[in-house]
């Protein structure tokens, strides 16, 4: 079953219509899907107006992609360091 959510700003519209606590939901589990599908159509577009996308492979690389489905290895990257989840990252002041 599709679900659609009206665009209309919340100030023109009727103020009798309110989304349920159970629409809501639904919409708020659509979020993941909206936000892959945004990234993917982005990355399409991209690559049909300039002909290449630069992107990170799962590797650990970045690299370019071509409309062809050819790609050049730009760069190796330094492996991600792993953070336990709720952990507080805070930027220190460089002095000089």
């Amino acid at each position: 079953m599709g679900h659609t959510i009206d665009s209309t700003p919340m100030s023109t519209r009727n103020s009798k219509e309110f989304l349920t606590e159970r629409g809501m939901q639904s919409a708020e589990r659509r979020i993941p899907a909206l936000a892959a599908k945004a990234g993917h159509d982005a990355y399409r577009a991209a690559l049909e107006h300039t002909g290449a996308v630069i992107v990170k492979t799962s590797r650990g690389q970045m690299v370019e992609r071509k409309r062809d489905g050819s790609f050049t290895v730009i760069k190796d990257l330094p492996v991600g360091k792993r953070v336990k989840p709720g952990t507080v990252l805070t930027r220190v002041k460089q002095t000089g």
